[in-house]
């Protein structure tokens, strides 16, 4: 197990924020268990060094996975295939926002109409039957 950084320089942002997150869910989840620990023990040792050892043992984890060669190489071209998307103008998300919305609030105000035609067609037959 090696802890010297792979490629230097390459894919540098793929893996930083990958790691970072990463990081964060993992710093989230031993807060998590700093609570539940301190809650069940006195033991200052206990609910203090164990999350902070699992939090360590994991962020070691995830640089040496971050720095692993299969893992890193993917992580490089994945950021270099990213840089070669054409990405739409604000003006063209707005405008294909905007269609979507008024599709979806068409398309709920048509199954709004036709439940409700639907409901009282039932409604109808219901009474006819009683």
């Amino acid at each position: 197990m090696s802890f010297k950084i792979y490629k230097r320089g390459q894919g540098i942002n793929t893996r930083l924020w990958s790691g970072l997150v990463c990081f964060a869910i993992t710093a989230i989840g031993c807060f998590r268990l700093y609570q539940i620990l301190l809650s069940r023990t006195n033991n200052i040792w206990l609910y203090t060094l164990a999350p902070t050892g699992v939090c360590a043992a994991i962020a070691l984890l995830i640089f040496w996975l971050v720095n692993k060669p299969n893992i890193a190489d993917f992580m490089i071209a994945a950021e270099g295939e990213i840089k070669k998307v054409s990405w739409s103008s604000r003006r063209e998300i707005v405008a294909s926002t905007t269609i979507v919305i008024g599709v979806v609030l068409s398309m709920g105000a048509m199954l709004v109409g036709v439940d409700f035609v639907f409901r009282s067609l039932f409604e109808f037959v219901l009474k006819l039957y009683e």
